[in-house]
């Protein structure tokens, strides 16, 4: 934990914050504070800084808190994925808040098994728990948003073409294509596949979207290790 990610409910005033839960845990096991100790803070949703241990005692921590530091900037991308299998999904979501990720929409797709869509890493208190692991592992404060979109061909017609508009639209799939660019400035539109990649009808119902297919290689990649490669190398 590189960033100590405060919630509203902790402040019992405008720079007073009481913790008791797993941070407070991680403060006492790893960290080894003790009064008077200063440690990067941040609120969610909002700026970041630092805070002074008041008071730290077996079951609360207090702290005096100030907050006068903007978040890093997020990546200008829209990351359309289809959803992985459950326990990878949960690194993706971590993975996704380190790297500045400020949109994901999570898609069907045909090799998709029905059974990820009941996985409860799909509930909204899961999913932001693991957003919050990656914010804290990367100092940031700002969670990214999570769309879900079950149906795939409805989503890629109909709504797909607002978001890519005035975006470079990209897919990353393996095959005959330009490779994929590097260290761009603009704002991204990027579709990842599932394990298996995209199907040739996905392929060219997102190319009619705006999305042109590009590649890493002969070599195919987890997805997992697929979004961290093309966000790197994108920007």
């Amino acid at each position: 934990m590189n960033l100590l990610l405060l919630e509203e409910a902790d402040f019992i005033a405008a720079d007073r914050a009481i913790l008791r839960d797993r941070r407070l845990t991680h403060m006492q096991e790893v960290h080894r504070c003790v009064v008077g100790d200063s440690m990067r803070v941040g609120r969610i949703g909002g700026l970041m800084g630092s805070a002074e241990v008041l008071r730290l005692d077996a079951d609360e921590a207090e702290l005096r808190v100030v907050l006068d530091q903007q978040p890093p900037t997020k990546l200008p991308l829209t990351l359309v994925l289809a959803l992985p299998r459950p326990k990878m999904l949960r690194r993706v979501f971590q993975t996704v808040a380190a790297m500045g990720v400020p949109r994901v929409v999570l898609v069907n797709s045909y090799r998709v098994e029905k059974s990820f869509w009941q996985t409860p890493f799909l509930e909204p208190e899961a999913i932001r728990a693991q957003l919050v692991l990656g914010l804290e592992q990367a100092r940031d404060s700002v969670l990214p948003e999570i769309v879900i979109e079950k149906r795939f061909k409805p989503f890629v017609e109909d709504r797909l073409p607002a978001i890519t508009e005035g975006t470079l639209g990209l897919v990353g799939h393996p095959g005959n294509y330009p490779p994929c660019p590097r260290g761009l400035d603009e704002p991204v539109t990027l579709a990842i596949g599932p394990e298996g990649g995209w199907i040739p009808y996905e392929i060219e119902l997102l190319g009619k979207s705006g999305l042109q297919p590009v590649q890493l290689g002969d070599r195919i990649l987890r997805v997992e290790t697929a979004v961290t490669a093309l966000l790197a190398r994108l920007f």
